[in-house]
């Protein structure tokens, strides 16, 4: 894991290995999507999303 958060992506999904301190670690991040025609967040996810040890809670929601 990186140990430099990125200022530009903020995350709340504690449960990735890239989460620190409410940042991601990565450079940049893919985004993808769970549907085939997207009409709002939760049709879409961060692709970069990889399991770590920091828990299974979100820290936030889907707006």
């Amino acid at each position: 894991m990186l140990n430099q958060t990125n200022p530009s992506i903020r995350c709340t999904v504690n449960s990735c290995t890239y989460h620190k301190d409410h940042h991601c670690t990565l450079n940049e991040i893919q985004v993808g999507c769970t549907q085939a025609n997207v009409g709002n967040c939760k049709e879409t996810e961060c692709a970069s999303f990889q399991l770590g040890n920091h828990g299974t809670q979100c820290g936030g929601s889907c707006q």
